[in-house]
């Protein structure tokens, strides 16, 4: 399986984000998901890691089954929070020896109900971990976020802080966010820093008003007002909110891939109907 510091030095991305799910419902449709956007090809696809480690067997699983069972590329969510140095070696040990060669490395938020710790306290950390456990093996990623992390002090430090993070890492993800400008000025910055890891945009088409507004608000992304407003005057009408967000989502990605992005990154909610609508939108070629 090819390292995803070499697929974005060979080209543009597209790749889609899924998570564990917690009910046999939930991984049914995921298996339905996973078969209806395998056509598509993607470059890679990523698998998130629930807070505290709550998903990580899940995770793990999913993982190395989509190495051993899929034609598709996997990356592995791994974050230190709630966790030792020795248990994320362990982790990424397992990877190792599983062949994963994909991974995203975060700090992570606390998750509820548990007091957190960090042994490891920046995402940083954690790369430089898994340098060391992987031995050149993995090909490692970081999280950004156009808007500034909601934790930075403003937007000067998180670019600073986010160019030094990148520069130990192979590549960048991006949190979702609507407004281009604001990734193509966070870009900008890190050039300006002397930062040139490419960082991918995150996409996350809105199918779900309430869920999206709610994400938002959780991870700091401003919702826009314009699009808030088309979308709440037909939020009894659920067909009609998927139908403007993945317009919206379209003009998005068009207008990210006609400014040099390196990729595409979706957030699929473990669903494939926007992801292949956008697809189909953009004229992308589908596998085989």
């Amino acid at each position: 399986m090819p390292r995803i510091d070499e697929l974005l030095a060979a080209g543009t991305t597209f790749s889609f984000e899924f998570f564990p799910p917690q009910t046999d419902a939930g991984e049914r449709k995921l298996r339905d998901t996973l078969n209806e956007l395998e056509p598509l090809g993607p470059s890679f696809v990523s698998v998130t890691y629930g807070a505290g480690g709550s998903t990580r067997e899940r995770t793990h699983q999913i993982v190395v089954d989509m190495l051993e069972r899929t034609t598709m590329t996997p990356m592995a969510h791994l974050t230190a929070v709630c966790h030792t140095r020795d248990e994320l070696a362990a982790i990424l040990a397992r990877y190792r020896d599983a062949g994963v060669q994909n991974l995203l490395a975060l700090r992570g938020d606390a998750p509820r109900d548990v007091a957190p710790f960090w042994e490891l306290e920046r995402a940083v950390d954690l790369v430089e971990l898994a340098r060391e456990v992987g031995g050149g093996q993995f090909a490692v990623g970081v999280a950004a976020h156009p808007e500034g992390h909601p934790a930075s002090h403003d937007l000067t430090d998180d670019r600073r802080h986010l160019a030094t993070k990148l520069a130990a890492a192979d590549f960048g993800v991006t949190q979702f966010f609507f407004t281009v400008e604001d990734y193509l000025d966070m870009v900008e910055q890190l050039a300006g820093l002397g930062c040139d890891t490419p960082v991918v945009p995150g996409v996350m088409p809105v199918t779900n008003l309430r869920q999206i507004e709610r994400f938002a608000e959780l991870s700091g992304a401003v919702f826009p007002a314009d699009l808030a407003r088309r979308l709440h005057a037909v939020e009894d009408r659920p067909d009609e909110v998927a139908r403007i967000g993945t317009e919206v989502a379209t003009e998005l990605c068009q207008r990210l891939l006609d400014a040099g992005a390196p990729g595409l990154h979706f957030y699929t909610l473990n669903s494939s109907t926007a992801t292949r609508e956008i697809y189909a939108n953009l004229g992308l070629p589908v596998a085989g």
